[in-house]
């Protein structure tokens, strides 16, 4: 009798389950792998659906006033704001149209004008700056990050936001709910007793569960009196200060500073993450001075309502790539569509060249990521391997006009799963300077070929290949 009880409830429950992934899951590959697991696994196929299949993220966006509408979508309106001067119309007066156009139509995003954006290498370049800017904010100052440790440079700037706080500047920070378990909440307690205001997003926890445990906030995010901004993919982690002696895992990025018009666009976006966790609004921004000639897309991307818009913009990009296209990323598990732009870029005869860090801190991404470089080694694509230290810098650099920065991987967690920050940057300056960064790493690595990859022991290839099914969800 149990054993009809217990095959009836799977029944009913597997069915249940199955439509659900049938109707909402907005890929056929997620929709059929979910649907096998439901079936296969009696009891446990649903359980694993419940827990990591459902997307429970509610954006909280939507319930803004109308005033904050308009800046949190940085024109998702179809008509041009005519009261922000420094928003450009959606499709005029753009440089490289052929690359302009496509942030503009994915996103519905405008590019703002008169900005200035500076790259900041490692954290030797970006923790001055910031704690400087932080000892000078009279305002507010907004940080986000994914990690926030409590050592070495982190205390740094943790002492110079509770000094911001201690002087009655509105001081704000969020952090990851999972990011902020890798350093055991440290940073958490003197932040608090100083009087800045800490938000965790969706932080793990038992009663009641957490069931949106996969849904990181993965943006690196810092505004100081609508001065100055920055961007990138550097967390506040003692990690990224290369040249420490006492650092035992040196970790490699780029930063960026930014001044200008742009820096309203960082703010509103900050103020939509921190109202969708507290419920609470920040003070909206006050349009900054212009600050340089550099115009920029701020691009937010997340499993709710700005679903693709990296991915559909990467992808646009690189279709409409008439030279080099130059990508370095810390891991690389591209969709099947971004490797067949890539492929497609090369036989028009575009250059395309893809840097890897030799060992990243996940070597499981790393196996997955080497079981399907064939693809794009086969067509001509030029992949690297770049040695120690690791590098954790996210470029894209397209006809050395075009960077797009910020904090998301070229990989399905980042581009589905995460809430990320991407910022374009249309500067010639800005971009031949990052390029030529990425020539210095080329310079010390080694070649991806298709030797290599074939020459690997069959126990290699079968651990890269079983990882690299389980790339949706790495």
């Amino acid at each position: 009798m149990l054993y009809w009880l217990i095959a009836v409830f799977h029944l009913v429950v597997m069915s249940a389950a199955v439509l659900h992934a049938l109707i909402c899951k907005r890929d056929h590959r997620a929709a059929l792998g979910w649907m096998g697991v439901i079936i296969i696994f009696p009891i446990a196929g649903p359980l694993l659906y419940f827990l990591f299949g459902i997307n429970r993220v509610r954006t909280k966006a939507k319930s803004f006033t109308g005033r904050r509408i308009p800046a949190l979508h940085f024109g998702y309106e179809r008509s041009t704001r005519t009261d922000r001067p420094f928003h450009e119309p959606l499709l005029g007066h753009m440089p490289h149209p052929h690359l302009a156009e496509v942030g503009g139509r994915a996103t519905r995003h405008p590019l703002i004008k008169s900005s200035h954006v500076t790259a900041l290498y490692n954290g030797e370049a970006f923790f001055p700056r910031l704690i400087g800017a932080l000892d000078d904010a009279e305002n507010l100052a907004f940080v986000s990050s994914y990690l926030f440790a409590a050592n070495g440079v982190a205390r740094e700037v943790i002492d110079a936001l509770c000094r911001a706080a201690e002087r009655g500047v509105d001081t704000r920070v969020m952090i990851d709910g999972v990011g902020a378990l890798y350093s055991f909440r440290r940073a958490l307690r003197p932040l608090r007793r100083a009087g800045v205001k800490v938000a965790l997003f969706a932080p793990p926890q038992l009663l009641p569960p957490t069931l949106d445990i996969n849904l990181r906030n993965h943006r690196k995010i810092a505004v100081i009196d609508n001065r100055v901004g920055f961007f990138g993919g550097i967390n506040v982690d003692h990690r990224h200060m290369v040249e420490a002696e006492d650092n035992r895992h040196p970790t490699e990025d780029v930063h960026f500073q930014a001044r200008g018009p742009v820096v309203s666009a960082l703010h509103e976006l900050f103020g939509r993450d921190w109202h969708m966790v507290t419920g609470t609004e920040v003070p909206p921004p006050t349009p900054p001075e212009p600050s340089g000639n550099t115009r920029c897309r701020v691009i937010d991307d997340g499993p709710d309502d700005t679903l693709n818009h990296l991915a559909m913009t990467l992808n646009g990009v690189f279709a409409a790539a008439r030279k080099r296209i130059t990508i370095m990323m810390p891991y690389f598990l591209p969709s099947a569509d971004m490797i067949a732009m890539l492929q497609a870029a090369v036989l028009r005869g575009v250059q395309v060249s893809v840097v890897l860090p030799e060992r990243s801190n996940l070597p499981y991404v790393d196996w997955a990521s080497r079981n399907m470089l064939w693809e794009l080694v086969l067509w001509d694509v030029a992949v690297y391997y770049k040695p120690a230290p690791f590098a954790h810098t996210k470029l894209v650099i397209v006809d050395d006009h075009y960077v797009l920065a910020g904090s998301a991987n070229l990989d399905a967690r980042s581009l589905r799963l995460n809430f990320e920050l991407g910022v374009e940057v249309f500067d010639d300056e800005l971009a031949l300077e990052l390029q030529a960064h990425v020539q210095r790493a080329i310079a010390v690595s080694t070649p991806v070929t298709l030797e290599s990859l074939d020459g690997r022991p069959l126990w290699q290839r079968i651990r890269d290949a079983a990882f690299w099914l389980f790339s949706s969800y790495l």
